[in-house]
């Protein structure tokens, strides 16, 4: 298979995330269904924190026991850990100060009456996407699927170019499954607020369009360093995305559907995870 068709591909599993995208678009959802699809989202994304550290964390151990064993030196964990320690840390906090600075900016705008997160979105903001808090949520989110997508396409670049075909097929079939789970938890939070077209492309690209940058750079050249920073910066940034819907889901209020909702995502994000795995066994 060629490189193009490789990327063709890769490109695909990349923009399945604008299958989930139209959910955004529901009409007046009830409080219930809004609640729900809130959570959903929130379950999707714990698991996808926790694929993402514990493939970020296994490089830095695995280090770390060589090194304690003799079999390596001391300089690839030296390398390595800081590189997570880091990443996380930008992408955590590069989100927490950015939404400082933008409800800073809002509230200079519109008074102290600025809007929270959760609440509707009047016309005023609509001309200021992303000014408004909702639609940057819907912005953050996109982000950090986006970073971890990114570390997706690298390592179906790499396969690739490892000259691991059927690895890097099953990865694209896969992840193009997992990537329209995550394109309905871009938008979940915004079911309602009627977002434009416009803007949720814009989020599929930000969210799904990294898989294929990812996937033509992987099989250029590997380089592990490189995806080990990607994947702590998604890790950062979705733990960042998750305490901001779970402000959200307690506001809305129906605690129990909250629950509900984080066991729903999490079984549907390891239902995908577990497809790759059994293919790839």
């Amino acid at each position: 298979m060629s490189q193009v068709e490789i990327a063709i591909l890769g490109a695909i599993a990349g923009f399945t995330i604008f299958l989930g995208l139209p959910i955004g678009r529901l009409k007046t959802p009830t409080p219930r269904l809004r609640q729900f699809l809130n959570a959903t989202a929130t379950g999707v994304l714990l698991f996808l924190l926790w694929e993402v550290l514990s493939h970020a964390a296994e490089p830095v151990e695995e280090a770390l026991v060589d090194a304690a064993g003799g079999k390596e030196s001391w300089a690839t964990f030296v390398l390595r850990a800081p590189i997570v320690i880091l990443g996380f840390g930008i992408g955590l906090l590069g989100l927490a100060h950015y939404e400082r600075w933008m409800s800073g900016r809002a509230k200079r705008r519109f008074g102290p009456g600025a809007m929270t997160v959760g609440e509707p979105v009047g016309t005023a903001t609509r001309s200021v996407m992303f000014r408004d808090p909702a639609h940057r949520l819907g912005l953050f989110i996109a982000v950090g699927i986006g970073l971890h997508n990114f570390a997706e396409g690298l390592a179906i670049g790499q396969s690739a170019a490892a000259g691991e075909l059927s690895l890097a097929i099953l990865l694209i079939i896969g992840f193009g499954l997992h990537n329209a789970t995550e394109g309905f938890g871009i938008t979940a939070p915004l079911a309602g607020e009627r977002p434009g077209w416009g803007f949720l492309a814009v989020l599929g690209l930000i969210g799904g369009g990294p898989t294929l940058l990812g996937t033509l750079i992987g099989q250029s050249f590997v380089n592990e360093t490189l995806y080990l920073g990607f994947l702590a910066l998604a890790g950062g940034s979705i733990l960042y995305v998750i305490v901001q819907l779970i402000g959200v889901a307690l506001k809305l209020g129906r605690t129990p559907l909250l629950y509900w909702g984080l066991l729903a995502g999490m079984l549907l994000g390891f239902a995908t995870d577990f497809f790759i795995e059994a293919a790839h066994g």
